[in-house]
């Protein structure tokens, strides 16, 4: 069991960088694997980026890929997704999650464990 939050969003303008964390509580958080998800605006919450527990396989969401990294350090009990070149339409909260049970991938309803989101604007 571990509990997720998020920092690191803000305002930014087109073409500029956020990094976002994720700490986590909790002596097992290494084992876990994690991922980034979020949710604009009257829009379902959809998948950005996930990372093995292992560190052996990343995933990205079409959109992101090249311009977000997913990355851990478990000695911290931290997670981060870098984001460059940022969009307008790469405005929303920006969530965490977790999971013990292998690997999900992108898989949104293999996450038990959430965050309460932060906030990413980009502006035009």
């Amino acid at each position: 069991q571990v509990q997720l939050v998020e920092s690191g969003g803000g305002l930014v303008q087109a073409g500029g960088s956020l990094r976002l964390s994720c700490a986590a509580s909790g002596r097992t958080f290494r084992y876990y694997a994690v991922g980034w998800f979020r949710q604009a605006p009257g829009k379902k919450r959809e998948f950005v980026a996930a990372f093995s527990w292992s560190g052996a396989a990343t995933y990205y969401e079409d959109s992101v890929k090249g311009r977000f990294t997913i990355s851990r350090d478990n000695a911290k009990n931290m997670v981060y997704l870098q984001m460059d070149s940022l969009k307008p339409e790469d405005t929303a909260v920006y969530y965490c999650a977790a999971s013990l049970l292998g690997d999900p991938g992108s898989e949104e309803n293999k996450y038990n464990y959430w965050g309460q989101g932060t906030q990413v604007t980009v502006s035009s």
